[in-house]
């Protein structure tokens, strides 16, 4: 079609419309829902290393449970049972992102928790909910960073799987994971429907990635260490 940068896909859709207006919608609902599991999954990480009690075992094994599970599956349990609407979608992959995330804000708060600073703000009466905010939490930053960048890149993939699977939060909307799923039959014919959203998916995976292992080499010291030699 004339005007269409990559062609048109199997209905005769702009596919550089659609692969376009799709990012922003795996993106916003990769984002978001990360973003839950983040919030989450560090309340449930904090308490349970600040609790060092009963509370602390009960929390760590529910997450355990929950890990027991492959992320995708209790998505597509939730997301059948539901709908595919986009709360559901939001919702089914923050909650499975939060046992990850408080798992490893918990192993990072114990030695913080042992911290003589910490023991100073319990002895003057500072409320607990804000030794967690303004005494562990900053000093848990680093590992944080790192977590969220992994949970995103995981969040972007298994939303674009459901898309793939056909559990998309509008179907029929313009989704890389839909626009895989509906364009492979075609991929010898008219490839663009296909490579562009899975290039985009394979570059924001490896991209975050690398923020991530930026993040973690920076937080150690190892460029300036490199760099003193």
């Amino acid at each position: 079609m004339p005007g269409a940068l990559f062609g048109t896909d199997h209905i005769g859709q702009d596919v550089w419309s659609r692969f376009l207006s799709g990012g922003f919608t795996i993106l916003s609902l990769a984002a978001i829902a990360t973003a839950l599991g983040l919030i989450l999954g560090i309340a449930v990480g904090l308490v349970a290393a600040y609790s060092r009690n009963f509370l602390d075992d009960v929390l760590m094994r529910i997450m355990d449970v929950i890990l027991a599970f492959p992320q995708i599956m209790l998505a597509l349990v939730a997301i059948a049972t539901v709908g595919p609407n986009p709360l559901t979608i939001i919702l089914a992959v923050g909650l499975t992102t939060m046992p990850r995330v408080a798992r490893v804000t918990r192993g990072a708060s114990q030695p913080v928790v042992e911290r003589d600073f910490v023991a100073a703000a319990e002895a003057i009466g500072v409320p607990r909910y804000r030794i967690l905010l303004s005494e562990i939490f900053p000093n848990i930053l680093s590992p944080l960073l790192v977590e969220a960048s992994l949970r995103l890149t995981y969040a972007i993939g298994v939303i674009a799987a459901l898309a793939f699977l056909g559990f998309t939060a509008h179907p029929g909307a313009a989704d890389w994971g839909l626009m895989i799923q509906e364009n492979y039959i075609a991929l010898t014919v008219q490839p663009w429907g296909v490579i562009l959203p899975v290039a985009a998916i394979a570059l924001l995976t490896i991209s975050t990635g690398l923020i991530g292992d930026g993040i973690a080499r920076a937080s150690a010291g190892i460029d300036r260490t490199r760099g003193a030699g």
